[in-house]
């Protein structure tokens, strides 16, 4: 017998990908239990409704962020800015390998934010806990001389997030990798300018 948490598991994993292509609206609860092979009582015990599956969802995006985070960002081998960029090129190899459909919480909360109060705040959260991370490697950058003295590591970090999803969401329309490139080159080349 399999035991339950692996088929909550299956319902998030898959569910994210479905989230990913089709947004929360167009997400068939029905087609979810289709490619999982799982009863409606089986999804009904691990989620109050389809709001709280997402929001898991969110959550076990944020444990792939985060770990991605650590990965680079605790690289220190590299320099700081550069364990910055590796972050996002590291997403960038996601974003390839799922077609380019951008970001889950760039489009989660483009599609719910101004009809969601709790996914408008959820999606807020989840990009200034990434800023925050971020923030520290700029702050050690700047301890470091790499970026101006005058910089506000925190404010670049935010800045960074917005123009990231802003490439992602052009990433999707375009298909292509080169809005993340693009923005990435930009940035950092800026960035490098004391």
């Amino acid at each position: 017998m399999e035991p339950a948490h692996s088929t909550k598991q299956q319902l998030l994993d898959v569910g994210m990908g479905m989230l990913l292509r089709h947004g929360y609206s167009d997400l068939g609860l029905q087609a979810l239990l289709e490619a999982t092979d799982t009863p409606k009582g089986s999804f009904y015990h691990h989620f109050r409704d389809k709001e709280d599956f997402a929001l898991q969802v969110v959550d076990l995006y944020m444990t792939h962020a985060h770990a991605t985070l650590d990965a680079c960002l605790g690289d220190s081998s590299l320099p700081p800015l550069r364990r910055v960029r590796k972050f996002f090129e590291q997403i960038r190899q996601n974003y390839r390998r799922e077609g380019y459909l951008g970001c889950l919480l760039g489009g989660l909360g483009q599609e719910l934010s101004g009809v969601s109060e709790v996914f408008r705040r959820k999606v807020e959260d989840c990009f200034a806990q990434i800023a925050r991370r971020l923030a520290t490697c700029l702050e050690e950058a700047k301890r470091n001389g790499d970026l101006a003295a005058d910089a506000d590591p925190r404010r670049m970090a935010s800045l960074l997030v917005d123009c990231w999803e802003g490439a992602a969401l052009r990433s999707r329309l375009r298909g292509s990798p080169a809005p993340l490139t693009a923005m990435l080159d930009f940035y950092f080349g800026a960035a490098a300018r004391r």
